[in-house]
């Protein structure tokens, strides 16, 4: 399938297990599941409208093993915007993130105009190892935004993809939480280059 220039890439990493894919199927189908399934690779369409026009919102789910570094690489150099996810359970998860973030900077070469969102999943779980303090000042180091997650209770996941097509400067996209316009909703909808989920 040809890819499309109105596409727009999101990306997500982290290591094995702290929640990558629960995320993602719990923004695009709204479930969630217990067990635990490792992913090579995913990809997830949602059809967002934009001035009119029809893009796509692409998410690219990533395994969370270091065996695949080309297709990494290439997942970096095609993305437009980041997620890395780590679990608040595991600080080796947050320390993993790190040489991730290190290869999106030199790929991309600065971070300063590519959003980019740092989430402490499983904020749910009572058995933390990463306070959210620690979350924000590493955060803060990268300049890049923050938000704690729980796919399981549903906590902040639609939130999280709002915030991070708000980050976008290059176009105006918004999602459409409950698919209703309110009055102020509609007027921005007329603003050059508004997008939402439909």
């Amino acid at each position: 399938m040809p890819e499309q220039s109105n596409d727009y890439r999101v990306v997500v990493f982290g290591a094995g297990g702290v929640g990558k894919s629960s995320l993602v199927l719990r923004f695009v189908k709204g479930t969630f599941r217990d067990t635990y399934i490792p992913t090579v690779e995913d990809t997830y369409r949602q059809v967002i409208s934009c001035d009119k026009s029809v893009c796509t919102l692409q998410i690219t789910d990533t395994t969370g093993s270091h065996q695949f570094p080309a297709m990494q690489r290439l997942s970096i150099s095609k993305g437009h915007a980041f997620i890395l996810v780590y679990s608040v359970t595991s600080r080796q998860s947050l320390e993993e993130l790190k040489p991730i973030y290190q290869q999106v900077l030199a790929i991309k070469g600065s971070v300063d105009a590519i959003p980019v969102m740092l989430v402490g999943n499983k904020s749910d779980e009572t058995q933390r190892e990463v306070e959210t303090k620690e979350g924000e000042a590493q955060a803060a180091a990268w300049k890049c935004a923050f938000m704690e997650t729980s796919a399981k209770m549903n906590y902040n996941v639609k939130e999280l993809f709002q915030e991070l097509l708000t980050l976008e400067k290059k176009r105006n996209m918004s999602l459409s939480i409950d698919g209703k316009r309110s009055g102020k909703q509609k007027r921005a909808d007329k603003l050059k280059g508004k997008c939402s989920i439909m």
